[in-house]
């Protein structure tokens, strides 16, 4: 799930690489890295972020990448759309999402509303695909009168990315169903975001716009629940956040900076500082409750050597009284 509005920095032999949308898998030459239909896919920005990772040495990348004939694609006018809704939230409530303007809510929304282009659509009849593509420009400039969009351009470019792809996509389903019942191999499932980012079970509106929980393997890839073996929780030894939202462990002061700074604690996509705070137990407990961990990653612990004191987010109280939930 998820789009280029999430990223994953990795650091392999000192060298560091920044993804957004390829798989972390795509660095190890045995391993094939597949983008499922659950994810939403900017063209342009699936290859700049191939070129950038190439600079660094990532090599073949397009031999070992399969991509999900199902997934919906992000457009430029997405991405417009998605900056324009945010300045529009600022000016009618005060306060926006804080979204990565990556285009990944109105995609989403193009999606459930059945009028979104997948990766299919692009491959098959491209008249077909253009009228298609025309409409649902059309809609969105009828909704945002200030925004231009060259549709020829745009069409040009796609047609471009479309030969590009055709090599790398696969039925998604056929190719899970494949890999779960060929010869036995290890099949590790990433996602993107986190679970308090969840747009069911995450802090509702500062959310993404797609479902980053357990349940993200099933719809997101056309897996089976009985296929789902471990599932790994991976927390900081501090909680953070980037954007908007409640943050109760929140640290507005030199603790805050301390983390920030020493934990090198920026947004990969924007760039944005992110807000640092305690390690958060209740929503800890809470991620556990909705994706039943088997066991947890505890990342970052040496960030708080220089602290004498740490301090632990334990129990939320509501009108008073403490409740065993999460509110």
């Amino acid at each position: 799930q998820g789009g280029n509005n999430a990223g994953h920095t990795v650091v392999v032999d000192g060298k560091e690489y920044d993804f957004h949308l390829f798989p972390s898998g795509i660095i190890n030459p045995k391993a094939i890295s597949f983008i499922g239909n659950g994810v939403v896919i900017h063209l342009p920005g699936l290859f700049e972020e191939a070129e950038k990772n190439e600079k660094k040495g990532l090599k073949d990348w397009e031999k070992r990448l399969i991509i999900s004939d199902r997934a919906h694609i992000v457009f430029d006018f997405h991405q417009a759309v998605d900056g324009l809704q945010e300045v529009q939230r600022q000016a009618q409530e005060g306060k926006n999402i804080g979204t990565t303007k990556k285009g990944i809510g109105p995609t989403y929304s193009s999606k459930a509303a059945r009028t979104g282009l997948r990766i299919c659509d692009l491959l098959s009849d491209f008249d077909e695909f253009s009228s298609r593509f025309k409409n649902l420009a059309q809609q969105y400039k009828s909704m945002f009168p200030t925004l231009d969009i060259d549709i020829e351009g745009q069409l040009k470019k796609l047609k471009g990315y479309a030969e590009k792809i055709r090599p790398m996509v696969r039925d998604g389903v056929y190719f899970m169903y494949e890999a779960l019942h060929g010869s036995p191999k290890k099949i590790l499932v990433e996602g993107a975001n986190a679970a308090l980012l969840d747009i069911d079970f995450g802090t509702y509106p500062f959310v993404t716009s797609s479902n980053c929980t357990v349940g993200g393997v099933c719809t997101g890839l056309g897996v089976p629940p009985q296929h789902v073996g471990d599932v790994y929780g991976v927390v900081k030894a501090y909680t953070t956040r980037v954007g908007i939202g409640a943050f109760p462990t929140e640290q507005i002061n030199e603790i805050g900076d301390l983390l920030q700074s020493r934990g090198h604690e920026w947004g990969v996509t924007t760039g944005r500082k992110r807000r640092c705070g305690w390690l958060d137990l209740v929503i800890l407990k809470y991620a556990h409750m909705i994706n039943g961990f088997t066991a947890l990653a505890l990342t970052k612990l040496d960030i708080l050597d220089v602290l004498d004191e740490i301090k632990i987010g334990v129990a939320y109280k509501l009108g008073g009284k403490r409740i065993p939930y999460f509110p």
